[in-house]
């Protein structure tokens, strides 16, 4: 049966709160396991390799981009996409709780035991979240309308950086007063907790089950198919390309919290309050880009996104003290709003309904090269030259991304002949 458009209407308010208690939630658990502050920390008492820390957001990013084009094909034919969401995201909850698990056991087993165990676990749920990650895009795409899409987008960040911030703080504190190894045993059990509650509000999402005229296609077809797209779609390849310039122009923010604590002497809880205040920062800015994206393009907010990016770099580059690290995150919060919620909404205005899995499979998997190697790239420098080269690095790769952007990519919503509204409207009559 084809789900009418009153069917999403009445059911909007519901599944915008619970999908938005989903990713409250699932801020709060990240907020005691961070992959840019906490599981760093946590991997520096094993090794000073700038190298494997740098692995750790690589990991992360790069298992959530990865999977989404290969299993596209796949999801373009299922008529609902929550069953399958909610099988496939327990692989990237359930790593959380053996995480507590290596930190209680690592002063018995050692230091090699407990890095090659916690970057198995890295791959785990990064994995995990690239095998979601695509029908989870498309279901949030069917319950949510196209005119709202950014707003989602950005108020389910904020509602997970507000609790992230909050965990942070609670974090820093339980790092600061307890010792090894109750210190992040705790942080990662807590974390596995906060996956547990997000589970279930996701799983009181209402959807109804869709018809389409999709034929079978095996992944030989499916290949030529992106292969088409590709060739095409110009504006969509400059896209793709400044999304994998993008990953170069954020590389330094993997490292702020190790060169804080080393080399600025700042700590635990100062990191926790920094971690913090990233985090607030988001909060505020994630809804508002959604917003303003919806309703003016969302390239001009990816500009100034990474504009941000260029000066929380260079920023950290040029630092004299510690104290100047609070803006620097600050900044690095603003950048990470307009890198998260705005390509995601804006990739979805450069298709019809029908090819929506295929490109945010390629908006994903075809930049995961480049998000893997940003981070190893920005390692090497900073164990070969330095952090602060390493961060003036970021800031110049973020000037050429932005350049790219304003010259090269046309805002879809001007060159495609469908609107967002309508286009909502229609898949749902």
């Amino acid at each position: 049966m084809v789900p009418c458009m009153g069917y999403y209407q009445k059911n909007l308010r519901h599944n915008f709160l619970v999908n938005l208690a989903d990713g409250g939630f699932f801020g709060a658990a990240i907020g005691f396991a961070s992959f840019v502050t906490i599981i760093p920390l946590f991997v520096s008492q094993f090794t000073n390799s700038a190298l494997l820390i740098g692995l750790i957001p690589a990991i992360h990013s790069v298992g959530w981009q990865l999977p989404q084009l290969f299993t596209a094909n796949r999801v373009s034919r299922l008529t609902k996409f929550k069953p399958t969401v909610l099988q496939l995201t327990i692989q990237e909850r359930l790593p959380f709780l053996f995480m507590a698990i290596v930190a209680w056991m690592a002063p018995t087993i050692g230091i090699k035991w407990s890095l090659a165990l916690i970057f198995i676990l890295l791959v785990w749920q990064g994995l995990g979240a690239g095998l979601t990650a695509n029908p989870w895009q498309s279901m949030i795409a069917k319950i949510i309308p196209g005119n709202l899409i950014g707003t989602f987008f950005g108020a389910q960040s904020a509602a997970a950086n507000l609790l992230a911030s909050l965990t942070a703080i609670a974090a820093g504190i339980i790092l600061d007063r307890n010792d090894s190894p109750i210190d992040f045993t705790l942080c990662f059990l807590l974390a596995g907790g906060g996956m547990a509650i997000s589970w279930f509000f996701l799983a009181w999402t209402r959807e109804d089950e869709r018809q389409f005229n999709l034929p079978v296609i095996t992944w030989m077809e499916f290949r030529d198919k992106i292969a088409g797209i590709l060739k095409q779609n110009r504006n969509f390849r400059w896209f793709l390309i400044t999304r994998m310039l993008s990953q170069f122009a954020a590389m330094g923010f993997a490292f702020y919290t190790v060169y804080a604590v080393r080399q600025l002497g700042v700590p635990g809880t100062t990191i926790g309050i920094m971690t913090g205040l990233l985090m607030a920062t988001q909060i505020l800015a994630n809804p508002i880009m959604g917003w303003f994206g919806d309703r003016r393009g969302y390239r001009l907010i990816l500009e100034i996104g990474i504009l941000f990016a260029v000066a929380s770099a260079t920023l950290a580059w040029w630092a004299p003290n510690a104290n100047w690290f609070y803006l620097v995150f600050i900044l690095a919060g603003l950048a990470n709003a307009a890198l998260w919620t705005i390509p995601m909404a804006m990739t979805m205005e450069f298709c019809e309904e029908s090819d929506r899995p295929a490109y945010i499979g390629m908006a994903n998997t075809l930049i995961a090269p480049s998000t893997f190697l940003a981070p190893l790239f920005g390692g090497w420098l900073a164990d070969a030259a330095g952090y602060p080269v390493a961060f003036i690095t970021s800031a110049l790769f973020g000037l050429i991304t932005v350049i790219v952007l304003h010259l090269a990519v046309t805002d879809p919503r001007h060159q495609l002949s469908f609107n967002p509204v309508q286009s909502s409207e229609s898949e749902r009559e």
